[in-house]
């Protein structure tokens, strides 16, 4: 073995443990309610869990309110995330994608990016466990009706699901209004990838419990 490859060996190795001693985690909410439970045992991997109930969980938990006040923080983690993506960045994207979990752990675009990312630098273990998680958030929903009418409407607690949704499925909005026929509804008129006008609807009832919440608090 050269000196000079010795010397690579030993970078890289350097370079390793310093990322692992500083690796980021998602900070657990302190609370003891349902959801903080949940988090802490998807965080510790068990991820066989109700995610619809998961979801509903938080906006009647006390991180939701948190999770209201630092939602300008959110927003900025992840325009930031975005443009870290963009540099290729892994450690900095697991750091913020971690740092958004830290505030809402129901944010399916965070989980996204986490399991891509874990799966770029090959960490299967970590990706296959975003992935889950992603999923089963993505699946309490659109399995959950077809989101072809206001009756079948696909159940969402938060606005960003819907726009996440939308996103999964290439489609850019062309109007959003409110539809009550049938139930409490977001009408979203998109345009889909192949050129095509569609109409996808969104149970918000949901939403509404939580800004009640907000309110009262």
């Amino acid at each position: 073995m050269t000196k000079t490859t010795l010397c690579l060996i030993l970078s890289l190795l350097t370079a390793f443990c310093t990322y692992a001693q500083t690796t980021p985690v998602v900070e657990l909410p302190a609370f003891n309610d349902e959801y903080s439970a949940l988090v802490k045992q998807l965080e510790a991997g068990q991820t066989d869990i109700d995610y619809r109930a998961f979801r509903e969980k938080f906006i009647e938990s006390e991180q939701f309110k948190i999770a209201s006040k630092r939602s300008k923080e959110y927003d900025s983690l992840k325009k930031e995330m975005y443009t870290q993506m963009g540099k290729r960045n892994a450690p900095e994207v697991i750091k913020i994608t971690k740092q958004m979990l830290s505030i809402n752990y129901t944010s399916m675009i965070a989980h996204k990016i986490l399991r891509q990312t874990y799966s770029i630098i090959g960490d299967t273990s970590n990706a296959a466990r975003y992935k889950a998680i992603q999923f089963g958030l993505l699946n309490s929903i659109v399995n959950n009706g077809d989101g072809n009418t206001c009756t079948t409407a696909w159940p969402v607690v938060q606005i960003e699901e819907e726009y996440f949704i939308l996103q999964m499925l290439g489609a850019d909005v062309l109007k959003q209004s409110t539809d009550t026929k049938g139930g409490h509804c977001d009408k979203m008129e998109v345009k889909t990838e192949e050129g095509e006008k569609k109409t996808y609807y969104f149970g918000i009832s949901k939403i509404f419990e939580g800004y009640k919440k907000l309110m009262s608090k």
